[in-house]
């Protein structure tokens, strides 16, 4: 440190005033402007509403997939795999592809016990152009399935074979995102996105992922400036 002083004040010797205001400004002045602008971002982000908090834990289920500290898609197959595939499909090219770089981002399709050759079917289907990486299979029990689901306190049920056209974006604190204000719901609230619907994939969850992603970068970001300041 006391080198670093030295060496500073050699510089500035052999500066003239507006030189020496330069240096300066770029050593001290920057960093301190670069840190308020990162607090008035994390302040004025718009943050995608929390609609539930305290879902079950996926790992609750299966040990080897956990919400708590992933970003996570998370679908119910339901029974009949191959009647509802042509969803994972759309959810795949407009949400999954984009996405699954991201570090934390996963993939979690929750499919009844008793169906996994089916769903290793869709899989092989669906790997046969994309990184599977970050799908995560997990095979519960009914009773299970509708615990979790219930978790999620959404405006729907899931259907006889335990499905749902919906696909819905649990945070990192293991709470349900969605919007409050979305023009085509009848209150406003939207829990989750429709799959068969490749504009809604497009135009709406895709947006609401990258507002969740961004979230954390941001956040990542002002720790670190914390941390060197």
């Amino acid at each position: 440190m006391v080198l670093n002083h030295l060496f500073l004040s050699l510089i500035l010797t052999d500066m003239s005033k507006k030189q020496k205001f330069i240096v300066l400004f770029a050593l001290f002045i920057v960093p301190l402007l670069f840190y308020i602008f990162l607090s008035l971002g994390i302040n004025n982000f718009a943050k995608l509403p929390v609609l539930t908090n305290d879902i079950v834990d996926i790992s609750a289920v299966d040990k080897n997939c956990k919400f708590d500290r992933n970003i996570s898609i998370v679908t119910f197959l339901g029974k009949d795999v191959d009647a509802v595939k042509g969803e994972f499909f759309n959810l795949n090219q407009k949400i999954y592809k984009p996405f699954y770089g991201f570090k934390d981002f996963q993939l979690v399709v929750v499919a009844v016990k008793g169906t996994e050759e089916e769903v290793a079917k869709l899989e092989k289907k669906i790997g046969a152009f994309t990184n599977m990486i970050k799908w995560r299979f997990v095979f519960a029990s009914e009773a299970e399935i509708e615990v979790l689901y219930d978790s999620f306190k959404t405006n729907q049920s899931l259907d006889s074979n335990l499905h749902t056209s919906k696909a819905f974006i649990i945070d990192k604190d293991v709470a349900l995102r969605g919007r409050k204000d979305d023009k085509d719901a009848a209150d406003g609230i939207l829990y989750g996105y429709n799959m068969t619907s490749v504009a809604e994939l497009n135009d709406k969850m895709k947006d609401d992922v990258k507002v969740v992603l961004a979230e954390y970068r941001l956040a990542l970001k002002k720790n670190n400036a914390d941390r060197e300041i």
